[in-house]
């Protein structure tokens, strides 16, 4: 296991990791379309905020389980808490340093067809 750490455009969100990279994941959501991220899962116990959480904006929808986070200054997608499992969060691999998204296999998820909430 490694440390990576990230952070938004500005530097004003600063976060640190903990994984073995296995795969990254690409979602097709009405959301993750539109932010063309590709993302790396890991359990909260992994996750650290360093710097930043007076200026994280937070973005829910539908269930309002998932917690989508950006950096207020510049507007970037740092990382957010996951739907299905909450306990995980999804990183936004752009925003690590010296991580190229070509060492892993993306998966393609499949966030479309995921029932909204008046279907749950």
């Amino acid at each position: 296991m490694q440390t990576y750490r990230g952070s938004c455009h500005c530097g004003a969100v600063i976060f640190e990791i903990d994984t073995a990279f296995t795969e990254f994941t690409k979602c097709d959501c009405s959301l993750c379309k539109k932010k063309n991220a590709v993302m790396a899962k890991v359990h909260e116990d992994q996750f650290r905020l360093v710097q930043g959480e007076d200026v994280l904006g937070l973005y829910e929808w539908n269930t309002r389980t998932a917690k989508h986070h950006f950096c207020k200054k510049c507007g970037i997608y740092t990382f957010h808490r996951k739907r299905v499992s909450p306990d995980f969060f999804g990183i936004n691999v752009y925003c690590l340093n010296d991580v190229d998204v070509s060492i892993v296999p993306v998966v393609e998820v499949d966030g479309l067809t995921m029932p909204l909430e008046s279907e749950e």
